[in-house]
């Protein structure tokens, strides 16, 4: 079995920008690249879980998205990193109903289990927000971190509250 690092996108990967779809409004967040470089040499198969509410909003389409993630995983390449799939869920319970893969729920992560063979009690999840974090508890994961570079978070599940992506993988 492999493990796994899932990355949630908005506020992890990228600066947080509402419904954010377009290239040219997408910005990286620093040391994105060091980190996932770093669990990526650490033996970690790196993954996106992502919500995507705007797509049932319908802010913007599944082929925006895809557009806008194909583009995403590109930048890593070029950086050597391998983002082996984007997962999402273009639901919103109050839209499109109840699902499985909205975080919290667990369906993303139960999907790169199968398709990928994770070893998720081995794996580790980064979020902004706390549903990030419970839906990594929630799949058995032992570690998670909970990215907060405002610092404005005190309480959380979360293994760790980080203020810097660095405070993670340079302990």
């Amino acid at each position: 079995m492999q493990k796994a690092l899932f990355l949630d996108r908005d506020g992890v990967i990228n600066v947080e920008k509402d419904y954010l779809y377009k290239i040219e409004d997408f910005e990286f967040i620093d040391g994105i690249m060091e980190l996932s470089r770093y669990y990526q040499d650490s033996g970690y198969k790196i993954f996106v879980v992502t919500n995507q509410s705007g797509i049932a909003r319908k802010y913007y389409t599944e082929k925006d998205f895809l557009k806008l993630s194909s583009w995403m995983i590109r930048e890593f390449e070029k950086n050597n990193i391998n983002i082996y799939k984007v997962y999402y869920c273009p639901h919103h319970p109050d839209i499109s109903g109840k699902c499985s893969c909205r975080k919290p729920h667990v369906g993303m992560l139960l999907q790169a289990k199968k398709e990928f063979d994770i070893d998720l009690k081995n794996s580790i999840i980064i979020g902004d927000k706390e549903r990030d974090i419970e839906a990594g508890l929630n799949a058995g994961l032992r570690e998670t971190y909970l990215f907060d570079e405002s610092e404005t978070i005190k309480d959380s599940k979360a293994t760790k509250i980080v203020s810097k992506l660095n405070d993670i993988w340079k302990k």
